[in-house]
C-alpha cells in the first residue's frame, strides 16, 4: 500500500493535528474538507459551525501552514437529505436521532473514500478520538485511550472496507496534548473552541431549531401510574424519554417514561420507569462477526456514558436483543445502542420504539 492519505479537515484543532501527525510519520497528505452546513437552520451562528463554508476557510489557512494540498466538496444537499430531513422526521415520530453517526455512515467517510479513490489514495484519517487496530486477518476499531475523548460510538456504522482503510492517529493521545501540539506549531485551530455536538443547530437548543420544521400538534400528557391526563404538550418533538423539562408540574419529580406517536401522547412517572434492562437494537452493523446467538457484551446507549455489562441475544443479521445486567437510565428509541468487548467495537444499531 502507499502511503498517502486523505485527512478530512473541518477547521479545528484535532483534524489539523491529524494532519500534523501524519506528515510527520512520511505520509503524503491532502486535506478534504465537507461543507455540511445547511440552510435549513435559518440562523446565522455566532461563530462558523464545523463544516460550515467559513471553517472551509480556517481548514485551508491551515492546510497552508502545515505546507499541504487542500480542496473542499460541497455536499450539502446530501446532507440535508441523509441528516438534516431525517432528524426532523425522527423527533417528529417521537425518536432521539444521532445526526452525527448518519453524517459518519452516509456522508463524511464515504466523501472522503471517494476523493481518496479519485487520488489514487490508499488511506483516509479524521481527527476522532479512537483507534483501529491491524491484525493479520482485518482492521478493528476500538476506544480510544482517553476516556473522557472516546469517539468509537459515533463510528460503529462505518464499513470493514472503510475501517480497513481508516488511520485514527489521535486515538493514542488525549485532547490537552492535542492542544499543546498544537500550540508549539502556532497553529491557527489551536485556540479553536470545541465544536458544537450537533453542527447545525445553534447553542445545542435543538428546539429553537425544529420551530416551524415539525408538526406543533397538541395532546396529552398521562401519568403512566394513574392512566390521568395531567396536562397538555405542544408536540412530540419536544420530548425525549427521562426527560424532565417542559412537564406538568406534579408536586414531586417525573419524567418522561413513554412516547406514543400513535396517540400524540406523552406519558409520565416516576425515575424508576426511566430506567430499563430490555430492549431491541435494529439495523445492527458487526464489526466483528458473532460467534455465537448469544454473547457477552459492555453496552453503551450514549456516547458520553460508561458502557455497561449485558447480554445479547441474535434474533436475525440485522436485529439484536439487550439484557443489561442492572437497569440502564433511559436508553430511547432512535438512539444508537453499540457493543464492545473490552476495548473492540464490535457493532452496533439503534433502539428500535417500545
Amino acid at each position: 500500500m502507499n502511503k498517502k492519505v486523505i485527512v478530512g479537515m473541518s477547521g479545528g484543532v484535532d483534524s489539523s493535528v491529524t494532519a500534523i501527525l501524519l506528515k510527520e510519520q512520511g505520509y503524503e497528505v491532502e486535506g478534504v474538507s465537507l461543507i455540511l452546513f445547511d440552510p435549513l437552520s435559518r440562523k446565522a451562528l455566532g461563530k462558523a459551525p464545523c463544516c460550515s463554508v467559513e471553517a472551509v476557510a480556517d481548514a485551508s489557512e491551515t492546510a497552508d501552514v502545515i505546507g499541504i494540498k487542500h480542496s473542499h466538496i460541497d455536499v450539502r444537499d446530501l446532507f440535508s437529505e441523509k441528516v438534516i430531513r431525517p432528524f426532523i422526521e425522527s423527533y417528529s415520530k417521537g425518536l432521539t436521532p444521532n445526526p452525527c453517526i448518519l453524517c459518519n455512515k452516509f456522508i463524511k467517510f464515504p466523501s472522503l473514500i471517494k476523493a481518496a479513490d479519485a487520488r489514487g489514495f490508499d488511506f483516509i484519517a479524521t481527527g476522532h478520538y479512537a483507534r483501529v487496530q491491524r491484525t493479520g486477518t482485518g482492521a478493528q476499531l476500538c476506544r480510544g485511550l482517553d476516556n473522557k475523548k472516546d469517539q468509537s460510538y459515533v463510528l460503529y456504522a462505518l464499513s470493514h472496507d472503510i475501517v480497513n482503510r481508516l488511520i485514527l492517529p489521535l486515538g493514542e493521545k488525549t485532547k490537552p496534548a492535542v492542544r499543546e501540539i498544537a500550540h508549539k506549531l502556532s497553529l491557527p485551530s489551536a485556540n479553536r473552541p470545541e465544536s458544537q455536538e450537533i453542527c447545525f443547530i445553534e447553542e445545542r437548543n435543538y428546539v429553537a431549531f425544529m420551530d416551524g420544521l415539525a408538526e406543533e400538534a397538541k395532546g396529552p400528557v398521562i401519568d403512566i401510574e394513574t392512566r390521568k391526563q395531567i396536562g397538555k404538550h405542544c408536540g412530540i418533538h419536544l420530548y425525549t424519554i427521562g426527560q424532565r423539562k417542559r412537564l406538568p408540574a406534579m408536586g414531586k419529580p417525573v419524567y418522561v417514561v413513554k412516547i406514543d406517536p400513535s396517540a400524540n401522547a406523552i406519558y409520565t412517572g416516576p425515575r424508576e420507569m426511566a430506567q430499563m434492562r430490555e430492549f431491541t437494537v435494529q439495523g445492527v452493523n458487526w464489526l466483528v462477526a458473532p460467534h455465537s446467538w448469544h454473547l457477552s457484551a459492555t453496552v453503551k446507549v450514549r456516547s458520553t456514558m460508561k458502557d455497561e455489562r449485558a447480554s445479547l441475544r441474535i434474533i436475525d443479521s440485522k436485529m439484536v436483543k439487550v439484557d443489561y445486567c442492572e437497569p440502564q437510565w433511559a436508553p430511547s428509541p432512535g438512539q444508537s445502542s453499540v457493543f464492545y468487548d473490552g476495548d473492540i467495537v464490535l457493532g452496533g444499531g439503534v433502539i428500535a420504539p417500545y
